[in-house]
């Protein structure tokens, strides 16, 4: 019997060009739930615990937000975003 280990894009996101790359491919596939789950990973990666310190919100209504088929608020998702001193941009 084999025993295979659950693959954690968390472990891997500990650079901030890979974070950045990470998350332009997300945008670009153009699905809200991945985009939502990447952040989710992101924050994971960088520790929730400080992200709850630093957006005011709790650890496990974060966890919750940013896991599949959550809908968090836009205002949730932007404090994040700038926990994690990611900021979007739009460009024409």
């Amino acid at each position: 019997m084999h025993n295979l280990t659950t693959f954690d894009i968390a472990e891997y996101l500990d650079d901030k060009e890979v974070i950045a790359e990470y998350l332009t491919q997300v945008l670009q596939d153009g699905n809200n739930n991945e985009f939502l789950e990447a952040i989710g990973n992101i924050a994971k990666a960088n520790g929730m615990t400080q992200i709850a310190k630093d957006t005011g919100l709790g650890r496990e209504s974060l966890y919750k937000s940013f896991s599949a088929g959550a809908h968090p608020k836009f205002e949730t998702v932007s404090k994040v975003l700038n926990s994690l001193g990611i900021k979007l941009q739009a460009t024409a």
